[in-house]
């Protein structure tokens, strides 16, 4: 009767070296989006200089040059540093500009491994001057 006993009075749980190993995974997850939240942080504010153009220089008259002067501005005070005004493609389709972003940006991560992430993203802004 002792012996059975004892059978019921086993710890369960995990050992040091499961939490260890969990707590190690978990560890480099969270340091993968500590290097990659600033990349992110910064398309958000390229995608924003972009969505702004409609209001901006949308609704007749833009051209190239102009975008390129207004994204220019926005990438200052934005603080984005990946691409310049100039890594924008502005492409006359009919009587609209398209404006289109695509990039790479690099997070170091540990040793020699690192994050390569792309970026891309097209909005469309009139171009023609209304009737």
């Amino acid at each position: 009767m002792a012996h059975s006993a004892m059978k019921l009075d086993r710890q369960r749980g995990m050992t040091l070296l499961g939490m260890l190993i969990l707590v190690g995974f978990v560890g480099v997850f969270l340091y993968a989006g500590v290097r990659l939240t600033p990349l992110y942080v910064e398309y958000m504010n390229v995608a924003k200089g972009l969505d702004n153009l409609k209001s901006e220089v949308g609704g007749g008259g833009a051209t190239a040059a102009l975008i390129q002067r207004t994204l220019e501005k926005h990438f200052d005070i934005d603080d984005v540093h990946s691409i310049t005004s100039h890594d924008v493609e502005v492409i006359r389709e009919g009587q609209d500009l398209q404006v289109h972003v695509a990039y790479d940006a690099y997070a170091p991560f540990i040793a020699n491994v690192g994050f390569i992430v792309r970026f891309e993203k097209t909005v469309t802004v009139s171009g023609a001057s209304g009737p």
